[in-house]
């Protein structure tokens, strides 16, 4: 997903909702859902309104945005975590990304340089 105008850092990319999933859900199985709680193992998934389904993931530090989590209110806010160039695509970091099974191959591409240092070692 590519945002239309420069952003600013600091500036909010969008604001959004969270609807919780039924209790039983496992969000371990469903890669379009959101981690909605800080507790491990997680077992409170959400479901995000606007945009913020559909942005890519990368390396934890990397991310243009940054998500800022509202748990007790069930709603999100995402800021540019630094400027935006017009038609950049926009990115943020799974708070899931290494432990959720259905991010394992997302998770290896995402790390592959880590991966590999490690082999090397």
């Amino acid at each position: 997903m590519c945002h239309l105008l420069p952003l600013s850092t600091g500036e909010l990319v969008e604001k959004g909702l969270m609807r919780r999933l039924p209790e039983g859900f496992d969000g371990n199985t469903c890669p379009y859902i959101f981690t909605w709680s800080e507790k491990r193992p997680c077992t409170t998934w959400g479901m995000g309104s606007g945009c913020a389904p559909f942005y890519n993931t990368c390396k934890e530090g990397t991310a243009n945005t940054r998500m800022v989590r509202h748990f007790d209110e069930d709603t999100f806010e995402i800021y540019a975590a630094r400027d935006i160039e017009k038609d950049e695509e926009l990115l943020h970091t799974y708070i899931s990304l290494k432990w959720r099974k259905c991010f394992s191959d997302l998770n290896e591409i995402v790390h592959s340089d880590e991966i590999t240092e490690e082999k090397k070692a």
